[in-house]
């Protein structure tokens, strides 16, 4: 695929796309968020449950 292929490639997408309605932009701004949410909560909930289990190994 050639320069020219290339950009005769990005004219055809770009008469096809369409902007994202209003609706569909928060739709995608509330999955990140809930999607980073969980992720984090799994990260706090592990790093807790190793902390815990580190203190509570007796040290020799």
């Amino acid at each position: 695929m050639g320069i020219r292929d290339f950009f005769t490639s990005f004219k055809r997408l770009t008469k096809i796309i369409k902007k994202p309605s209003n609706q569909e932009i928060w739709a995608s701004i509330k999955v990140s968020i809930i999607g980073m949410t969980i992720i984090g909560a799994i990260g706090f909930v592990i790093k807790f449950l190793a902390t815990m289990l580190q203190s509570t190994t007796p040290t020799l």
